[in-house]
């Protein structure tokens, strides 16, 4: 098979989008993922994967902490404006959270200490241990076959 084939495959695994931000110094960074999983409850683990190009890789080994917020269906602009869709500069008005930079009315927000990193292929597996998370409601914003997109229902299927 060859990427793209591989990569449409992917594709059709629904996601949620997270923002993965960080501190390091003065220096706040975040980018956009939607390769994120809980891995552990005890302890309370998750993973997010970095591309091995992307600056946040840097971030994340030299700061030793990073935030997670899971976005809500209103966020679509900070999704894209995070994965550099967006060229513009813009000042984001952080929510403070344990002294990390989370995203402010995002679904939740988990602060993590870097718990391990594991190389696999192009990218870079952080596991993070959850050190607190705010929950707030809303629907999602999903992405699914390279698309956004919005939940129709929020009734559960039995």
């Amino acid at each position: 098979m060859d990427d793209r084939t591989f990569r449409n495959a992917m594709g059709k695994f629904t996601t949620g989008i997270t923002i993965i931000t960080t501190k390091l110094g003065n220096e706040i960074h975040g980018m956009t993922a939607n390769a994120f999983m809980s891995v552990s409850l005890n302890p309370k683990l998750i993973l997010v994967s970095v591309d091995h190009k992307a600056t946040m890789k840097h971030y994340i080994n030299n700061a030793g902490k990073f935030a997670i917020s899971f976005l809500n269906q209103d966020q679509k602009d900070l999704s894209a404006y995070f994965a550099g869709q967006i060229e513009e500069t813009r000042q984001i008005d952080f929510h403070w959270f344990h002294e990390l930079p989370t995203i402010k009315e995002a679904l939740v927000n988990l602060v993590c200490e870097l718990h391990d990193a594991v190389d696999a292929g192009d990218h870079t597996l952080f596991i993070g241990k959850v050190t607190d998370l705010e929950i707030r409601d809303g629907e999602p914003l999903a992405f699914y076959e390279g698309k956004y997109r919005e939940l129709g229902s929020s009734e559960r299927v039995n």
